[in-house]
């Protein structure tokens, strides 16, 4: 995906995160890069009688102080998250949504699930108390582009909007959308990333029935373990992660710090299968060679990646060969899934600004839990404690169920 054109490099000039590792941007790369056991995992009670009875969810956020009851009301809460992360990265970017051209700003949000969590109570709803108690708010609120729709009409953009599904990869899409819509000169300002909440019974009861999360109960803090021998599975996440990007002459009139660039946009589809990636990496591959392509960088320039890492048996050992045979042993990798959990269609957002982070701090945050790195496995993976280093340029890769590849070039 993408044509060959002449590389445009959007301006990353906010971040916005909430998640399980802590609510704002501080906060998190705080627990990332220093915490080493993971502390937003719980065991949740609707979950008691299944194989996975644990997910990382966002502690301690006060959405009803934050939101205000009425604002509330309307929104699922994966947009709850997605307007928290919004609001914040557009204060972190000191944009005046007052005297912004809002027409020019453009809203891209990624999520897998949507409002899944509210299909589920209003299912209960109709099954115990018949379908006059199912809510008239069950469409607006539970579809994908809500958290879109949501954070235009907190903030005022008048822009286009989008949602985007391609399940776990969507955030990265998201972005990479957002920065094709700058190059093409649609919007000077775009508020893009990923928002996910599914603490959902029925969506668990289906994973463990995959065989896809991890059913370590006896302990659910060690349970996510990226590129480890022992690893069993992901465990899920909530969470939201937004950015502001802007044309860079835009950024350069108001005279705005930018943190780092986005300079490259790949994606791709493995047409292997609904839930298992291509086993030679083949389609991951070709979204990474084409987003270094989009850059105009070689494989030997990269410094970093944040890898999609979701301690799956199968999705580590496969992203990682592809790792090695794309940029070779020099990147540091690391995955901060162990942390943050799997927040699916949040991922991407979320990982994307850390990896803005570690641009800026030129620190690279360790894989918690990465206890016995996997022999299979051929790349530098930082663990233990993060790693200093210099490195101008870094790529963040996903991958999706259905097959959907991403990844993006991101430079200092």
């Amino acid at each position: 995906m993408t044509g060959r054109q002449e590389p445009f490099s959007a301006a990353v000039t906010g971040l916005g995160l909430v998640t399980a590792a802590g609510v704002g941007a501080k906060a998190t790369w705080h627990s990332v890069t220093q915490d080493t056991v993971p502390t937003g995992v719980a065991r949740h009670e609707e979950l008691a009688d299944l194989p996975c009875d644990f997910m990382y969810t966002v502690a301690d956020l006060d959405t009803l102080g934050l939101l205000g009851v009425a604002t509330q009301r309307l929104m699922d809460r994966f947009s709850q998250l997605a307007v928290i992360a919004a609001r914040e990265a557009v204060s972190d970017a000191g944009l005046d949504t007052e005297s912004w051209d809002s027409s020019r700003v453009a809203v891209v949000i990624g999520s897998a699930h949507g409002g899944l969590p509210f299909y589920d109570q209003q299912h209960v709803a109709m099954a115990g108390r018949g379908a006059r108690r199912v809510s008239p708010k069950l469409a607006p609120l539970t579809v994908v582009n809500s958290a879109a729709s949501s954070v235009c009409t907190d903030l005022g953009a008048h822009g286009p909007s989008l949602g985007v599904a391609t399940a776990c990869s969507s955030g990265t899409v998201a972005l990479g959308t957002a920065h094709q819509l700058l190059r093409a000169g649609v919007c000077d300002i775009a508020i893009a990333g990923g928002a996910e909440s599914v603490l959902s019974r029925l969506l668990i009861a289906s994973a463990c029935q995959m065989k896809a999360v991890s059913t370590r109960r006896d302990d659910p803090a060690a349970a996510c373990r990226p590129f480890d021998a022992d690893r069993d599975g992901f465990v899920v996440g909530e969470g939201a992660g937004l950015l502001v990007l802007e044309r860079p002459e835009h950024a350069r009139a108001r005279r705005a710090p930018v943190r780092a660039h986005i300079r490259g946009y790949g994606a791709s589809s493995d047409a292997y299968a609904a839930v298992a990636p291509d086993p030679e990496g083949n389609g991951i591959e070709r979204a990474l060679r084409t987003a270094l392509a989009d850059a105009g960088v070689q494989p030997g320039d990269v410094g970093h990646v944040n890898a999609h890492g979701t301690s799956t048996v199968v999705n580590d050992r496969i992203e990682a060969v592809m790792l090695h045979r794309v940029l070779g042993d020099h990147p540091l990798v690391t995955s901060t899934k162990a942390m943050t959990g799997h927040a699916l269609g949040a991922a991407g957002g979320i990982e994307t600004a850390l990896t803005v982070l570690a641009l800026e701090q030129q620190l690279v945050p360790p894989t918690a839990n990465l206890d016995v790195p996997d022999p299979r496995i051929p790349i530098d993976i930082v663990r233990k404690e993060a790693r200093q280093a210099a490195f101008d340029c870094a790529v963040k890769t996903s991958l999706g169920f259905g097959g959907h590849n991403a990844a993006l070039v991101l430079t200092r």
